[in-house]
C-alpha cells in the first residue's frame, strides 16, 4: 500500500498507537509449530549450553586468559544474550493461536536487538585486530594487546552499539501505527515495522542505510585491513607447516564474521522496496538463532586449546568429585 492510499484510509486525528502487535510467526500449521517448538528449544538450550561453556573454560583454565580467549567469552556472552532476546518469545508464540508481543515489548526487543548485533560487530573487529597483532606484530604484541587496551576496547564495543540502538529504536517508535497491528515477521525488526508505519519512512530508510552501513561496514572495514595484512604475511612464511598453523587461528573468526555479515548485511542495507518478508525471515533466522548456535562448535571444534582447556576442567573437576 501507496503512502497516498494510507493517508487516504486513516487520519491523523484517529491515529491510535497499539498496545499489542500480532507477529505472523514462522509458519501457521499447527502440527509444525509442535515441531519447530522442539527443535527451537533444543537450539535454544544447546546454544546457552555451548557459550556457557567456552566463558566458564576461559574462566577457569589460566592457560587462555589471553586476549584472544577474553574477546571470545565476551562474544559468547553476547550470543547468549543475543539469542535469548528473540527465542523465548518464538517459542511461547508456538504454543498460542494468537502470537502477540506488547508495544512496550517490542519497544525492548528492537533496542536490545540493535544493541547486541552493533556490539557484536566491533568484537569481531576486536577479534580480527588481535589475529593481525598476533601474526604481523608478534615482538610487539603483548604491549599493544594489553589488558586495558581489550577492556577499552570492549567498553567502545558497547557504546557504540547503545547509541546505534538508541538511535534506530526512537526513530522507529516516533512513527505513527494506526492501522493494522500485524507484523509480518516472527520478532519486532526494523524492516517490518517500517511496513507498518502510516507515514513516510524515508527518514528511518536513510538512517537505517547511513548509521547501519556505518557501524556495520566501518566494522568490516577494519576487518577486512586487518585480513589482508594477515594474508600479506602468512604468504611470505617459507614454512608450509608454519603457514597451515597461522591460517588455523584465523579460519573460526573468518566463517563467523562471514554467516554473521552475510547474513545481517542483506536484511538492513538494501532498499525498502527489495524487502521480501518470507525470504529475510529465513535470512533473519541465520544470524538471530543459527549464528549463536554454530559460534562455540565453530571455535571450539577446531581450536586444540580450548578442547585440551575443556578435558583438564573435566578432569580436575571429576578427581576433586571422587576425592
Amino acid at each position: 500500500m501507496s503512502f497516498a492510499e494510507k493517508k487516504f484510509l486513516m487520519s491523523w486525528e484517529n491515529c491510535t498507537t497499539p498496545t499489542v502487535f500480532t507477529l505472523v510467526g514462522l509458519t501457521d500449521i499447527p502440527s509444525l509449530e509442535v515441531v519447530l517448538f522442539c527443535m527451537f528449544l533444543c537450539i535454544y538450550v544447546i546454544t546457552i549450553l555451548g557459550n556457557l561453556a567456552i566463558i566458564f573454560t576461559y574462566k577457569y583454565s589460566s592457560n587462555l586468559h589471553t586476549p584472544m580467549y577474553f574477546f571470545l567469552a565476551n562474544f559468547s556472552f553476547l550470543d547468549i544474550c543475543y539469542i535469548s532476546n528473540t527465542v523465548p518469545n518464538i517459542l511461547s508464540n508456538f504454543l498460542l493461536a494468537r502470537k502477540t508481543i506488547s508495544y512496550h515489548g517490542c519497544i525492548v526487543q528492537l533496542y536490545f536487538l540493535m544493541l547486541l548485533g552493533s556490539t557484536e560487530c566491533y568484537i569481531l573487529a576486536a577479534m580480527a585486530y588481535d589475529r593481525y597483532n598476533a601474526i604481523c606484530k608478534p615482538l610487539l604484541y603483548t604491549n599493544i594487546m594489553n589488558k586495558e587496551f581489550c577492556i577499552k576496547f570492549i567498553f567502545g564495543s558497547w557504546f557504540v552499539g547503545a547509541v546505534n540502538a538508541i538511535i534506530h529504536t526512537t526513530l522507529t517508535f516516533t512513527l505513527p501505527f494506526c492501522g493494522s497491528n500485524m507484523i509480518n515477521y516472527f520478532f519486532c525488526d526494523i524492516p517490518p515495522l517500517l511496513n507498518l508505519a502510516y507515514t513516510d519512512t524515508w527518514i528511518n530508510e536513510l538512517s537505517t542505510f547511513v548509521i547501519g552501513g556505518f557501524v556495520t561496514m566501518g566494522s568490516l572495514l577494519l576487518i577486512m585491513v586487518s585480513y589482508t595484512h594477515i594474508i600479506n604475511t602468512i604468504l611470505k612464511i617459507h614454512s608450509s607447516s608454519g603457514r597451515r598453523k597461522a591460517f588455523s587461528t584465523c579460519v573460526s573468526h573468518f566463517t563467523v564474521v562471514t554467516i554473521f555479515y552475510g547474513s545481517g548485511i542483506f536484511i538492513y542495507l538494501k532498499p525498502r522496496s527489495n524487502y521480501i518478508m518470507e525470504h529475510d525471515r529465513l535470512v533473519a533466522i541465520m544470524y538471530t538463532v543459527i549464528a549463536p548456535l554454530l559460534n562455540p562448535f565453530i571455535y571450539s571444534l577446531r581450536n586444540n586449546d580450548v578442547k585440551a582447556a575443556a578435558r583438564k576442567i573435566i578432569v580436575d573437576k571429576m578427581i576433586c568429585a571422587k576425592y
